[in-house]
């Protein structure tokens, strides 16, 4: 099983996207803890609960439980694993409403929760994907169901939605997909390469690389440059660590060093800004700053033709800026979207499919709700006579 998460500020947006889908026939409600189904009812007892916490923005949490295709999984069976996945993660006295779908090629489940429950107490989200993925890894061995590696353990990163994105309007792939490809190709055609010849074959393909080595030459992490982007090791995959990659060629620490270090500063001729593989740890944070929008320029400039003739990175960055992960996938990896992106529906989203809304139906705020909000009081200026 997978899950995508998302935690917004209105319950009515998604409440409307599944209840539209139950209308049509492709879903269905499994369970809900409200007087009825109907969306006047929902809201308004989503209210009476809200009224505790009014000053709550992200208060409504809404996820989908997707299984694979070979998984025919009965209504009451999959009502269960619902309710075993809001209980293990903390959802015991909170409003929910449970759908089926069944517009895809794969069973999938939508749970929509406030996150403030009748008491009033709001249930926090610190480590709620971890938590999230934990609690799926236990419910396919509660119910034998297909197993899936966690995103830790995945040999190879996936797509982001901002590479979909640029895949579409550039019709090519990514430059995090060219790595995988170009990497685990090297590494495949020569088993046991040595480090130099690992490094050429590499340059010779237009990748760069920068290790993290410390002064006494111990390698503890490597990034890869291409295309103007450099991407963390791990952010590839588990495959493309340093700690995988050092086994699969033939390095030996003290022999290497110098050739290493060689490496590096190659690497940092071609891009000066690059840092080490540890996050900029040497810079204090105003230089980091500055070195990440010198690199969204870059970015842009190459992945975008329209921007090629921008002379300034300050007005790149003030027309395209980065982009916000929901998964916290938040990667390494310098990913930017137009403005306008603001607008993708999420909650359709975690169907599998790329719609496009002008408004975020998880971010909609939710009707007859002002009343929550205090008033602020005008102070009166006193005017006082000469």
């Amino acid at each position: 099983m997978t899950g995508n998460q998302i935690k917004g500020k209105g319950f009515r947006g998604a409440l409307r996207y599944n209840l539209e889908k139950v209308e049509k026939g492709i879903a269905e409600v499994l369970d809900h803890s409200f007087v009825s189904a109907s969306e006047k009812s929902i809201l308004k007892e989503i209210q009476m609960v809200r009224a505790q916490r009014p000053n709550l923005q992200k208060y409504f949490y809404h996820t989908s439980i997707n299984f694979p295709p070979c998984e025919d999984l009965a209504n009451e069976k999959m009502k269960q694993i619902g309710h075993d996945y809001m209980v293990a993660n903390g959802f015991t006295q909170h409003q929910f409403i449970m759908f089926r779908h069944h517009d895809a090629d794969h069973p999938h489940l939508h749970i929509l929760v406030n996150r403030i429950g009748y008491d009033g107490k709001v249930l926090s989200d610190s480590n709620d994907f971890a938590r999230s993925e934990k609690v799926l890894r236990e419910l396919e061995i509660r119910y034998d169901l297909t197993k899936v590696n966690s995103s830790s353990q995945a040999r190879e990163r996936a797509m982001t939605k901002n590479e979909l994105e640029m895949m579409k309007r550039t019709n090519e792939p990514s430059q995090k997909m060219k790595l995988q490809v170009l990497i685990r190709g090297i590494l495949q055609e020569k088993q046991g390469i040595a480090t130099r010849e690992f490094i050429k074959v590499l340059e010779d393909k237009g990748i760069n690389v920068l290790f993290n080595q410390a002064s006494t030459g111990y390698v503890s992490g490597i990034s890869y440059g291409y295309e103007g982007i450099i991407i963390k090791g791990a952010k590839l995959g588990n495959d493309f660590k340093w700690g995988s990659i050092k086994n699969s060629i033939n390095y030996e620490q003290e022999r290497d060093r110098t050739t290493i270090h060689q490496a590096n500063d190659r690497t940092k001729s071609i891009n000066p800004d690059a840092g080490t593989s540890d996050g900029y740890s040497a810079r204090d944070s105003k230089t980091v700053r500055k070195d990440r929008a010198r690199e969204q320029s870059l970015f842009i400039r190459s992945a975008d033709p329209q921007l090629n003739d921008s002379r300034s990175s300050k007005q790149s960055s003030e027309t395209i800026r980065p982009a916000r992960s929901t998964e916290r996938e938040d990667d390494n990896i310098i990913n930017i979207v137009p403005k306008k992106s603001k607008g993708l529906d999420l909650a359709a989203l975690l169907d599998g499919h790329s719609h496009w809304n002008p408004v975020h139906p998880d971010h909609q705020s939710d009707m007859d709700n002002e009343f929550l909000k205090p008033k602020k009081r005008k102070k009166k200026r006193r005017h006082q006579g000469k």
